[in-house]
C-alpha cells in the first residue's frame, strides 16, 4: 500500500514523498543495514584528518597537479621544462618544485586512494557455427573488444560524493504549486516524474525493500569522431549518471556524468565493403551492442532486487535498490536500442508514412514480446517496425522496458532536427521556389546581413557571415534560434512567421527547468499551432509529401515523457555530447595518436581521481581559504575569518541584483559638468538633481515630476564612472551557477574591445501599467556613482524606449519598442538607481519588407534603426519574463 507524506517546503510548494506502509523511502541506516532515527548524526565520510593531503604533500602539490593535468592539459615535455625552471628558482633557497618531472606528477595522481575504478575489458566475436566455411567473411573471424569500468563502483562513488549532498533526491516525490483546490502538479527532476514513483511502487511489493532509496541509472551512448583529417577515428563511449542528482547538476557536468565504457565498433575494410549490407553483419552489430550493454551492467543486477548499503555524500548510510532509468540517445541510436526499423517511431507503432497523423499505440516490452511470439518476423518488420531477431539488453534486467525508457532528445529532435534540418532548410527552398535562385540568393544575403547586424548581448553567439556555414553544431543552432525570426520577417508569408513562433515557443517551454500542468497545456497549444501553420510548406510544394518525419513526430510524445521523467533538459543528449569533449576528444588530443584508446582510458581515470580528491578536500574544508590564508596557517598565524553564520544558504529568487563593476575608470572625467560634455547631455546636472529628489525627498504626493527644480538637492562633487555592471538573477533553465543564479555583464563603454562604443539595453522595474509586466526598456548611456549626504548612489544615465503597441506583435509574439523623444526631438533621458535594473535585454530591428542598408552593423543598429522587437528568445529567463 502506497502512503503519501505531504511536506510543505514553502508557502507555494507542496511535496508528496513516496512511502509504503509508513516507511518513507530513503530512510537512513547504519553500516550493518539497521534503520536508525532520522536525527542520528551521520558518521564521517573519511577517517582522514584536516591537513592530510594524501597522496600529495601539500595544497600546493594538489593544486599544481590539478592545474597542469586537468586545467591546461600540459604535455609531458612542458611539465618537465616547467619543473626544471621552477627548480632553478628554488635551488638558491634550498627548496624544490612540487614534482620532479611529469613521471612524478603522473605517479602521484595514480596513487590517489579514492575515486579509482579500474578499466576492464571483454571480447566477443561472431558465432559462425551455423555458417558454412564458404560463407565466412573476415569480419566473422575478427574479435571485438569492449572496455568498461564497473558501473556499480562508479555509481557508489557518485552517491558518496559530498558535492551532491544538497542537490540529491532520496525518494520519488510529487510536487504541487499553490494550495488547496487551486494547486497544480509540476515536474522538474527525474525523481519528480511518474516513472520513478511507479518504480518505487513496484519495488515496494517486496517488504524487504521498504525504506530503501531507489537509484535510477541513467545511461547514454553515441558514436563520436575525433579526427577526420587523419583518418576516420570513431569511438563509442557509454555514459552513466543517477536520477537522484538534480537536473542542473547533470547539465553543469559536475562529475554527475561518468564514462563507464567504450563499446566495440565492428567495421568492414574498404576492400570488403560488399559485405556491409550483409543482413548477418547488420544483425551482429546490433546484437553485439545489446550483449555488451548487458555484460557491462551485470554488476548492478543483484542490487536491483535485494537492497545493498551505501554511504551517501551527507555521511548517512542508506539501503539502495538500483534500476535502469532513462536512456539518452539520438534517433538512430534509439532505433538500435528499441530494435525498431528505420523511419519508424521508436516510441509508438505509428506507420512511417503516417507519422504526421499523430501517435500510434505505444510500444512496450509486453506488447513486443507478445507480437514476437505470435507474428512472423517478416510481418513484424513490415507491419509493426519490429526487428524480432535482436534481443534488447533491458530484457536481462527487472522492471526495465527500453521502449518506455527512451528519453526525449531536445538537441537532435528539436534544435538540430526540426529547426535547423527542417524549418531553416524549408525557408531557403521556399525562397528559391517563389523567387528563383538569383532573387532568392539576394534575399538570403539580406537575411544573413540582418542576423549579422543583431546587437551584441552577453552570451550571444555572433554570426558575422550570417547562417551560411557548412559545419553546424548544436550551439550554432541554439544561437541562430535566438535571432532568426525577425531576420526572415517580410521575406516570407505570415504563416511561416507564425509557424516559427509556435515552434520556438514549444522549444523554449520544453527546455524550462520546471514544467507545470498549465505549462503542458501551453506546450500542447504551441504544438497544435506549429502543426497548423507548417501546412504552408505543403501548400507551396516544399513538402508536397507531407510531414511524416520521425524527429518532428517525436514532439507528440513530449508531454507524456515530461510526466514520466520530469523536465527534459536534464536527460538530453546535449549532456552526453558535451561530455564527449572531456571524456573522448581532449584525451585523444593529448595522446600520441598511436593505440590512443589505452591512453584515453588512463587519462579519464586520472581525471576522476583528481575530481575525487577535490571533493574530498573540499568536504574536509581544506580548500575554503585563499592561498594567503593557507600559507599563514602553515606559519602558525591566522587570517581574518568570515562568519559563516550570516549566510542562511538560501536565495531570494524573486529579486535580481545589479552591482557596478569593482573598478571605476580612473582616466575618465570626474565631475558632472565634464561628463555632460563627454556624453553631449547639457542638462545632466538637472537630471542628477531630479534623481536626488526621488531618492531622498519623494513621497506619495511629491516626486521629481511635480516639483520645481529649485526644490531638488544640488550636487557639484566628484563622480566615478564605470564601464559595466553585473546583473545576478535566478535563471535555473539557463546555464547557471550555484543555486541557479545566473550572472551577466551590462556594458556602457565608450570603446568596446578597442572598437566602437557599446551601450546595452536593460529592463527597468518601473511598476508601470503601460510597460512589459511592470518593466520598461531603456538604453544605458553611462554607469556612474557619487556620494551625497554621506550616502553612495550607484546609478545609470539611460535613454528610454516606449512601447509601439499595448500588446506583443501577433505574428512574432514579441513586444515592439522605439526610442522615446520629447516634442523638441531631444532624447527622453533619466538617471536611475541601478537597483531598479532587472537585467539586460536584447533588441532586434523590425525590418518588415525593407532590406537592411549596407551601413547597418551591430555597432550602430541601436543608434540608427527606428523600431525594435524585445527579443524574448535570447535566453530562457527573458522568455519567461518578457511575454
Amino acid at each position: 500500500m502506497t502512503i503519501t507524506l505531504n511536506l510543505t517546503v514553502c508557502s507555494s510548494i507542496l511535496l508528496s514523498i513516496h512511502s509504503n506502509n509508513g516507511f518513507r523511502a530513503g530512510r537512513i541506516c547504519d553500516a550493518a543495514s539497521n534503520f536508525v532515527p532520522a536525527d542520528t548524526i551521520p558518521p564521517p565520510l573519511t577517517s582522514k584528518q584536516p591537513g592530510d593531503w594524501t597522496p600529495y604533500r601539500s595544497r600546493l602539490e594538489f593544486e599544481t597537479a590539478e592545474f597542469l593535468y586537468k586545467k591546461v592539459q600540459m604535455s609531458a615535455g612542458d611539465v618537465d621544462k616547467l619543473m626544471h625552471l621552477w627548480g632553478l628558482g628554488l635551488a638558491r633557497h634550498g627548496d624544490a618544485p612540487p614534482f620532479a618531472d611529469h613521471r612524478d606528477l603522473y605517479s602521484t595522481i595514480d596513487e590517489t586512494p579514492i575515486g579509482d575504478v579500474a578499466w576492464q575489458s571483454f571480447s566477443m566475436k561472431y558465432g559462425a557455427d551455423a555458417d558454412s566455411p564458404s560463407d565466412l567473411t573476415p569480419w566473422m573471424d575478427a574479435t571485438y573488444t569492449t572496455w568498461f569500468r564497473d558501473p556499480r563502483a562508479i555509481i557508489r562513488n557518485m552517491l558518496g560524493n559530498p558535492d551532491f549532498k544538497n542537490e540529491m533526491d532520496y525518494a520519488p516525490y510529487r510536487e504541487w504549486k499553490g494550495q488547496g483546490e487551486s494547486a497544480i502538479r509540476q515536474w522538474r527532476n527525474v525523481m519528480s516524474g511518474d516513472w520513478a514513483w511507479d518504480q518505487a511502487d513496484e519495488i515496494a511489493k517486496d517488504p524487504a525493500t521498504h525504506g530503501s532509496t531507489f537509484i535510477p541509472v541513467i545511461l547514454g551512448s553515441d558514436k563520436t569522431t575525433v579526427s577526420v583529417a587523419t583518418g576516420q577515428n570513431d569511438y563509442y563511449p557509454l555514459y552513466a549518471s543517477i536520477g537522484n542528482v538534480h537536473n542542473n547538476v547533470r547539465r553543469a557536468h559536475r562529475n554527475a556524468v561518468a564514462v563507464i565504457g567504450f563499446l566495440a565498433i565492428p567495421k568492414i575494410l574498404q576492400q570488403q565493403k560488399k559485405h556491409s549490407d550483409d543482413p548477418r553483419f547488420r544483425k551482429f552489430k546490433k546484437q553485439l551492442f545489446h550483449s555488451s550493454l548487458s555484460r557491462i551492467l551485470s554488476s548492478l543486477k543483484p542490487a536491483m532486487s535485494v537492497p545493498e548499503v551505501v554511504q551517501f555524500g551527507d555521511g548517512h548510510f542508506r539501503r539502495v535498490v538500483y534500476g535502469l532509468g532513462p536512456y539518452i540517445a539520438d534517433y538512430p541510436e534509439q532505433l538500435v536500442l528499441g530494435c525498431v526499423v528505420q523511419n519508424w517511431c521508436a516510441k509508438c507503432f505509428a506507420y512511417p508514412d503516417k507519422l504526421d497523423s499523430g501517435e500510434g499505440g505505444l510500444r512496450s516490452r509486453e506488447v513486443v514480446d507478445t507480437l514476437c511470439d505470435e507474428v512472423d518476423s517478416g510481418v513484424l518488420w513490415e507491419e509493426w517496425g519490429v526487428i524480432s531477431d535482436v534481443v534488447p539488453f533491458t530484457n536481462d534486467f527487472p522492471r526495465a522496458d527500453i521502449h518506455q525508457l527512451l528519453a526525449p532528445d531536445i538537441l537532435h529532435q528539436v534544435i538540430k532536427g526540426a529547426f535547423k534540418d527542417h524549418l531553416v532548410a524549408w525557408v531557403e527552398k521556399y525562397l528559391e521556389k517563389e523567387h528563383g535562385k538569383t532573387r532568392a540568393k539576394a534575399i538570403l544575403d539580406d537575411i544573413d546581413h540582418r542576423i549579422a547586424a543583431a546587437p551584441p548581448f552577453a552570451g550571444l553567439r555572433r554570426f558575422p557571415q550570417g547562417r551560411g556555414f557548412s559545419q553546424w553544431t548544436g550551439d550554432d543552432s541554439k544561437a541562430l534560434m535566438k535571432v532568426y525570426l525577425p531576420a526572415i520577417e517580410g521575406h516570407v508569408p505570415q504563416d511561416i512567421i507564425r509557424c516559427f513562433r509556435a515552434f520556438l515557443e514549444f522549444c523554449y517551454i520544453v527546455r524550462q527547468d520546471i514544467i507545470a500542468e498549465d505549462t503542458l497545456l501551453q506546450l500542447s497549444d504551441c504544438l497544435g499551432r506549429f502543426h497548423r501553420y507548417r501546412q504552408i510548406f505543403q501548400d507551396t510544394g516544399i513538402r508536397f509529401d507531407g510531414f511524416s518525419l520521425p524527429r518532428q513526430h517525436a514532439l507528440c510524445h513530449y508531454s507524456m515523457l515530461i510526466r514520466l521523467f520530469g523536465a527534459p533538459n536534464g536527460i538530453c543528449s546535449s549532456i552526453t555530447e558535451s561530455k564527449h569533449i572531456k571524456a573522448v576528444k581532449e584525451p585523444w588530443r593529448r595522446s600520441s595518436k598511436f593505440n590512443a584508446l589505452g591512453q584515453m582510458l588512463l587519462t579519464n581515470q586520472r581525471l576522476d581521481k583528481l575530481a575525487a580528491s577535490r571533493s574530498d578536500f573540499t568536504a574536509r574544508r581544506m580548500l575554503d581559504d585563499s592561498y594567503v590564508s593557507d600559507h599563514l596557517a602553515y606559519l602558525g598565524t591566522s587570517s581574518t575569518s568570515v562568519d559563516d553564520d550570516d549566510d542562511d544558504g538560501t536565495n531570494d529568487h524573486s529579486q535580481c541584483d545589479v552591482k557596478l563593476a569593482r573598478t571605476h575608470q580612473r582616466y575618465r572625467v570626474r565631475n558632472i559638468r565634464a561628463l555632460a560634455d563627454e556624453l553631449r547631455v547639457p542638462d545632466l546636472s538637472r537630471l542628477v538633481r531630479l534623481f536626488l529628489f526621488d531618492q531622498l525627498l519623494a513621497d506619495d504626493i511629491h516626486t521629481s515630476d511635480n516639483v520645481p527644480l529649485s526644490a531638488c538637492p544640488r550636487f557639484e562633487g566628484r563622480i566615478k564612472i564605470f564601464n559595466s555592471a553585473a546583473a545576478s538573477f535566478y535563471a535555473l533553465s539557463d546555464p547557471s551557477g550555484v543555486g541557479g543564479m545566473r550572472h551577466e555583464h551590462i556594458r556602457a563603454a565608450p570603446s568596446w574591445r578597442r572598437g566602437p562604443a557599446r551601450n546595452d539595453t536593460v529592463l527597468v522595474n518601473t511598476a508601470s501599467e503601460d510597460g512589459i509586466n511592470g518593466m520598461e526598456v531603456s538604453r544605458v548611456l553611462c554607469f556612474f556613482s557619487f556620494q551625497h549626504s554621506r550616502e553612495t548612489f550607484p546609478c545609470a544615465l539611460v535613454h528610454w524606449f516606449k512601447l509601439i503597441a499595448n500588446e506583443p506583435n501577433p505574428d512574432t509574439g514579441m513586444w515592439m519598442v522605439k526610442p522615446s523623444f520629447h516634442a523638441d526631438s531631444s532624447r527622453e533621458l533619466s538617471i536611475i538607481h541601478v537597483d531598479t535594473i532587472i537585467r539586460a535585454c536584447h533588441l532586434l530591428p523590425i525590418f518588415d519588407c525593407d532590406f537592411a542598408p549596407d551601413n547597418l552593423t551591430l555597432h550602430n543598429v541601436l543608434d540608427i534603426w527606428p523600431s525594435f522587437y524585445v527579443n524574448r528568445f535570447v535566453d530562457h529567463h527573458a522568455f519567461e519574463i518578457a511575454y
